[in-house]
């Protein structure tokens, strides 16, 4: 069972990079490309479409996490035991113990690499937010509204039906907002401004990283 536990971890923080590595891949789809992978001069994407950038090593370790997986299963498998232990068991850990410790440290080194190399589209992030035309302050809003002293379930109802009118008219989400008469009666026209501050969301990003030790 220590073995079970000892390649479970390792299978937990695999599991962990393949998110990190799964989050990278979709931002490097063409319709988004917020952020991809380093890409290298002569460096073949695609061996039939030329044009492709594909992020091989996020797709790596995406796959490698299941072979790290897999692993823990088998460590599962062999805490059953038949009075003490014998062959059954020892096969497996040779192969699995090592093979799991190697497989990590090689994950962690190429993810390393990914993140110190990263290429960023910051302006890229900026078109995708204006594509929901203010949406992705709702809940501000509903916040803004509620500490206003208005009842959660009429704040709700007001930004939802805000909220659906923009996603089928594309119209701007702080003017059909600025419309509303139940909204104007609760928060004034300069209040929306701060609401729908994108860098009110964003505070706390350096904190963040001076946290995990990447200040």
């Amino acid at each position: 069972d220590r073995h079970a536990e000892f390649l479970s971890t390792i299978a937990i923080v695999g599991s962990s990079l393949e998110k990190f590595a799964t989050e990278i891949r979709h931002l490097q789809k063409t319709e988004v490309l917020e952020a991809e992978e380093y890409f290298s001069k002569g460096q073949k994407g695609s061996s039939a479409m030329p044009h492709k950038r594909n992020p091989i090593t996020c797709e790596r370790i995406a796959g490698l996490s299941r072979v790290l997986r897999g692993n823990a299963v088998a460590a599962m498998e062999n805490v059953a035991l038949w009075h003490e232990r014998d062959i059954t068991h020892s096969s497996v850990e040779r192969i699995t113990i090592p093979d799991s410790c190697i497989l990590l440290d090689y994950m962690l080194h190429l993810l390393t690499d990914v993140i110190d190399r990263l290429i960023v589209y910051p302006e890229n992030m900026l078109k995708n937010l204006s594509r929901t035309n203010g949406l992705i302050f709702s809940q501000s809003v509903l916040l803004a509204l509620t500490n206003k002293g208005m009842k959660r379930e009429d704040a709700y109802r007001i930004v939802q039906t805000s909220a659906m009118d923009v996603w089928q008219s594309g119209k701007s989400f702080k003017e059909v907002l600025k419309s509303s008469n139940e909204v104007a009666r609760v928060l004034k026209a300069e209040e929306f401004d701060a609401i729908f501050d994108l860098n009110k969301s964003i505070r706390n990003v350096d904190y963040i990283f001076e946290r995990v030790g990447l200040g």
